[in-house]
């Protein structure tokens, strides 16, 4: 293991200056949320960026059997950020997972497989830099209610901006909630929740994360996104656990709640996380050229590799059995795997605002924000890398809306995986692209599946639907 001694110094440094009495070191378990252990400040020292803090890892999702559940995690210094939501002075600082042993990285910790993704594009000679540029819509909530019993199934999510409460008797209802596909950046007092969005970004910014812009989203009901500064691979990732951690604590010490589930209402809008990626090496853009809306030879065939694979991305990028809720037409949720300027009926978009070389970039529509960023970020990746070492030829743009041509016309197009459980299969028959630079390993894919299919996919199917008997109680 490398030490960063300067910016363990910068740690130190920090603890004392500020006065910190805790250190609470986060890390990311195998499906994707962030889990954490917090030590008093007279345990904590330069020699704990070496030996780290021990824990079980037999109680984390995915990972070990409790015969060898002994593992580490170890801070990374370069993580910190003062924990603006624990009363007492605390900072965070993001772990990696090892193996105790040997103390070599954890072969299923989702962290350790986006760095392994970062030296494998070095490796390969073709860009030094992936950027990543993430942006995770959200729903804020005012009540959020569910159960799933032997003899009872429900859900309940209530927004004072829903407008299916447009008329309930609020004493007053003063009338102002978004439309069903039509929040879409309206001003206060039709937006209720600028203040708070506010609050989110002051938060964000005190954390040191870049934010770029925040506003309401499509949905009624309170969706809404905040815009983050891309940055490196492991960076972008790390900041968007920060970004979610932020946002729903902020939401709660307002009495809010937020949730990242692609599709929590039906009948409108689902929240999506498309992904900006780009390819730099010393310093310079690899995707500006002459090609096709401004793009390189490379990006177009990054994009190759992303349409070819795009079945098994998602079986990391959409890892939810929710998020096919949110992958159907008609809700600009990109089905189609298609490629285009401009167009946001297209799972890929290669956005226009900017003539400049350094703004060229590819959007990745299809991702949603339940997916674990460390594995999704690498997997596009390696899908994109895959197309420019084989020369995949992305075919011709497609310049229509998608939403609006003929059967017919849709025909040649491919599309979407259906449900998780397709997606799944994709990833099983389509992985090999994965396992290069040993980013990703037979274990990690192997595991995802079944972990995937005997938690969520199975005991989905077993369960009565609330709908279900709408459909076929009188039968």
């Amino acid at each position: 293991m490398a030490k960063d001694n300067s910016a363990i110094e910068n740690v130190l440094k920090y603890i004392k200056e500020n006065k910190i009495e805790f250190i609470d070191m986060k890390f990311m378990d195998f499906p994707g949320q962030w889990q954490h252990i917090t030590v008093p400040v007279s345990e904590f020292d330069a020699s704990s960026f070496e030996n780290g803090y021990g824990f079980d890892g037999s109680s984390m999702r995915g990972w070990k059997a409790i015969h060898e559940s002994d593992m580490l995690i170890i801070p990374d210094p370069t993580t910190m950020f003062y924990d603006l939501f624990i009363q007492a002075p605390t900072l965070s600082l993001i772990c990696d997972v090892y193996e105790p042993a040997t103390k070599e990285k954890y072969s299923r910790c989702p962290r350790n497989i986006a760095q392994k993704a970062e030296a494998y594009v070095k490796s390969t000679g073709l860009a030094d830099t992936v950027y990543y540029g993430p942006e995770a819509e959200f729903f804020v909530f005012d009540d959020v209610r569910f159960d799933s019993t032997q003899n009872s199934s429900f859900y309940f999510v209530d927004s004072i901006e829903g407008r299916w409460n447009s008329g309930r008797e609020e004493n007053p209802n003063l009338g102002y909630k978004p439309r069903y596909k039509e929040g879409y950046f309206p001003v206060p007092p039709t937006d209720a929740l600028m203040d708070l969005r506010n609050e989110m970004v002051q938060n964000l910014i005190k954390s040191g994360i870049h934010v770029e812009a925040q506003h309401h989203e499509v949905a009624s009901g309170g969706q809404c996104e905040i815009d983050l500064r891309f940055a490196p691979l492991l960076k972008a990732a790390d900041q968007l656990l920060m970004f979610k951690y932020i946002v729903k604590n902020t939401a709660k010490k307002n009495n809010r709640t937020v949730t990242y589930m692609p599709k929590p209402i039906f009948g409108d809008n689902g929240s999506g996380m498309h992904v900006h990626t780009s390819l730099w090496k010393d310093g310079k853009p690899l995707f500006a050229g002459n090609g096709y809306a401004g793009l390189s030879e490379m990006a177009l065939y990054f994009i190759g590799g992303l349409l070819k694979h795009a079945p098994s991305i998602l079986a990391f990028t959409n890892p939810t059995t929710n998020s096919y809720k949110r992958l159907v037409p008609g809700f600009e949720a990109p089905v189609n795997l298609a490629y285009s300027s401009r167009n946001r009926s297209a799972s890929i978009r290669i956005p226009m605002y900017s003539a400049s070389p350094k703004a060229k970039r590819v959007e990745f529509r299809c991702p949603d924000p339940s997916s674990n960023p460390y594995l999704g970020f690498s997997a596009i990746l390696m899908a994109g890398l895959d197309g420019i070492i084989n020369r995949i030829d992305p075919g011709d743009p497609l310049e229509k809306d998608i939403y609006d041509m003929e059967p017919e016309e849709l025909k040649h197009v491919p599309s979407t995986p259906g449900s998780l459980g397709e997606a799944l299969k994709c990833l099983a028959d389509d992985h090999e692209y994965l396992l290069k630079g040993d980013v990703f390993t037979e274990d990690v894919i192997e595991t995802w599946i079944k972990y995937k299919t005997e938690k969520e996919i199975k005991p989905m199917a077993l369960q009565p639907h609330p709908y279900e008997f709408n459909l076929y109680y009188d039968c």
